[in-house]
């Protein structure tokens, strides 16, 4: 198992942006559509942070339309090009999944001031 550690300690990206649960994110991901390869920006509210090490994740929602859309990036993909933080929110929960049930006002976060 430290082998393990000590390989995945290696691929571990070093120059991410410090953000937490409640926070307004804006992620560039690259995405390849046949051989053609762009960068899709997506924006929203970290609602979830899963895991630890190569494996930690982070789910981002966002409401597009009126449907509420979720997306997971794991954290240290290469595909994750740049995390970067719109706001900062101040909340007391690890997750904040009861922002699936809410709409408009009600699924604002406050913001924190720093």
């Amino acid at each position: 198992m430290d082998a393990l550690k000590i390989i995945s300690q290696d691929s571990v990206k070093s120059e991410l942006p410090e953000f937490n649960v409640g926070d307004t994110v804006k992620v560039s991901v690259n995405i390849k559509e046949g051989e053609r390869e762009r960068i899709q920006m997506f924006e929203g509210t970290v609602i979830a942070r899963k895991g630890s090490g190569v494996a930690e994740t982070f789910t981002v929602r966002r409401v597009s339309y009126g449907v509420g859309v979720e997306r997971v990036f794991p954290l240290h993909s290469p595909n994750v090009k740049e995390i970067k933080v719109i706001r900062y929110g101040k909340v007391c929960r690890s997750k904040l999944y009861y922002l699936r049930a809410r709409l408009g006002k009600a699924a604002k976060v406050k913001e924190k001031i720093r």
